[in-house]
């Protein structure tokens, strides 16, 4: 493994400043203690700031010779609605909040960067460390495109990366196309005619008419879309009645949909809808459809997730460098790969044992109260965002 001798000397003191993040939690759009923190240490390393993007964003400019060339790094700063059940040290001091996802390793790791790139800029052109509110939900990826990301601060291309629990620290993910999916939410109001449960004939009874929906979602999979396309519709609520001798007047669905492209998209949603009015309909009942597209598909453009790979297997080799194994997860870094070139990686948090003692009695995994970021993986993740920079702004060239 080919760290830089830098990023090794300075990991612990940037795995303090992780772990004060990770001791304070904030919300989306609601990361403000989180933004001063990231301001003041640009700052203090002679780093141009912006601040303002998405309410809480900030945005650091590092520039080096002539060149107009530009490529932007992104790491999410925003936490969860979660309760903490880690005890060690740094755990969360905000009860209901909780970094469960590592967007303070995240944060860490780009801001471990951005300390190597001001003190050396071996590049020629700009380098623009995004950090970013309001992943969990929020869009503060879109947001900040809306307010003008991308137009005050012109970049060629934008890469982003999240830790990934159960894949081997030391290793990285990242492939063309396709790595997470879109994320959609739907629901559904039946409205039937209420009564007696013992006299349903005098009814229209929306329970059923519910049951039936729930099924036939399904044959959308299964008999409408391609089998090799990739989708999932999960119907997660179901609410009916307050009674168990009363016919309850409606029944509504939610849930949510996840797919790879927005033709599958599309299919579905028209599918759905047309499934639902239909069978109220057959049973003399009324139907809302609402069907709310939150996140679209995260898709690696093809040269720059091969140029990403090629930039990682110069620091953990060929071998560690893994393909990505597409996730039904979402993600809103795909709002910029829609706006940009760019490509979005994976890298190994490990299986849990770098958790200190006491930790949470659950898995290291993803959204779970037990979760911890690997602050091992500081100085690796730094060294490939100085390598992405470096080689992709060449003195005098072109990106790998």
């Amino acid at each position: 493994m080919k760290l830089i001798d830098s990023l090794v000397t300075q990991a612990a003191g940037i795995a303090a400043v992780r772990r004060d993040l990770h001791a304070h939690p904030e919300l989306c759009f609601h990361e403000v203690r989180t933004a001063d923190v990231v301001a003041a240490k640009l700052t203090e390393w002679g780093i141009p700031i912006h601040r303002g993007l998405g309410t809480t964003g900030v945005v650091g400019i590092v520039k080096n010779g002539t060149s107009e060339r530009a490529v932007g790094l992104r790491a999410d700063m925003d936490a969860l609605p979660v309760t903490e059940l880690n005890t060690f040290a740094h755990a969360s001091q905000h009860h209901g909040k909780m970094h469960a996802c590592g967007h303070d390793g995240h944060t860490a790791m780009l801001l471990a960067a951005a300390q190597h790139l001001a003190k050396n800029r071996n590049f020629d052109g700009t380098v623009y460390l995004i950090f970013q509110p309001a992943e969990e939900g929020g869009g503060g990826a879109r947001e900040m495109i809306k307010e003008g990301l991308f137009q005050q601060f012109p970049m060629e291309a934008v890469f982003g990366m999240h830790n990934w629990p159960g894949m081997e620290a030391g290793q990285f993910a990242v492939s063309p196309g396709p790595v997470m999916a879109s994320s959609n939410e739907f629901r559904i109001v039946i409205r039937g005619k209420g009564g007696h449960a013992a006299l349903p004939h005098t009814g229209i009874d929306p329970v059923p008419i519910g049951c039936e929906m729930v099924q036939a979602f399904q044959t959308i999979l299964t008999r409408n879309k391609k089998p090799t396309d990739a989708g999932v519709i999960s119907v997660s609520m179901f609410h009916a009645g307050e009674a168990v001798n009363v016919i309850p007047n409606t029944a509504e669905l939610r849930g949510t949909v996840r797919t790879f492209t927005l033709e599958v998209l599309d299919l579905i949603e028209s599918r759905m809808k047309q499934i639902a009015e239909g069978l109220c309909a057959a049973h003399n009942a009324e139907c809302d459809f609402e069907f709310i597209r939150n996140y679209p598909p995260t898709i690696n453009t093809p040269d720059e997730a091969n140029f990403a790979r090629r930039v990682m297997a110069g620091i953990v080799g060929e071998d560690n460098v893994l393909l990505q194994d597409p996730a039904m997860t979402a993600e809103d870094f795909s709002f910029m790969l829609q706006a940009r070139p760019g490509a979005y990686a994976f890298i190994g948090n490990g299986d849990g044992s770098h958790r200190a003692v006491h930790h949470g009695g659950g898995p290291c995994t993803l959204h779970n109260a037990s979760y911890d970021f690997n602050d091992e993986l500081i100085p690796l993740g730094a060294t490939c965002w100085v390598s992405l920079a470096e080689q992709f702004l060449k003195p005098g060239g072109v990106s790998a």
